[in-house]
């Protein structure tokens, strides 16, 4: 348990596996999404990196498979870990997701594969 809620990164495949397909990375986001639910009701603040990301790239006129989408995604998702508590690692095959376990484990935050070991919110302590 924890008294105070923590700012879990939920790290996945995005584009990964997609070969640039819209649709795919739609699917994609939307399993990390799914993820967003379960770390709120524990009491915590989820976040995804592309939902940093893609409105920074929509501002620069560009997708997440155009050349500049290597600038902008993975240093996004660097600089929010910055910010972040802790990593949630969903299944799947991705370099960034990759990126940011390692990154996660540099800071010497906790690394989390199932959202069952994130420890619950001491609602005590809930804002």
């Amino acid at each position: 348990m924890t008294d105070k809620p923590l700012l879990i990164l939920i790290a996945g495949p995005y584009r990964s596996g997609t070969n640039g397909d819209p649709q795919a990375m739609a699917a994609n986001l939307a399993r990390l999404e799914a993820a967003a639910w379960p770390v709120f009701a524990a009491g915590h603040l989820p976040v995804i990196g592309e939902w940093i990301a893609l409105p920074v790239l929509r501002s620069a006129g560009a997708g997440p498979t155009d050349p500049l989408a290597d600038e902008v995604l993975y240093p996004a998702a660097e600089r929010l870990l910055a910010r972040c508590d802790a990593v949630l690692r969903l299944p799947g095959d991705s370099r960034g997701a990759d990126q940011d376990v390692a990154t996660a484990r540099r800071r010497g935050l906790p690394v989390y594969y199932d959202i069952a070991q994130i420890p619950p919110l001491n609602r005590q302590g809930d804002a």
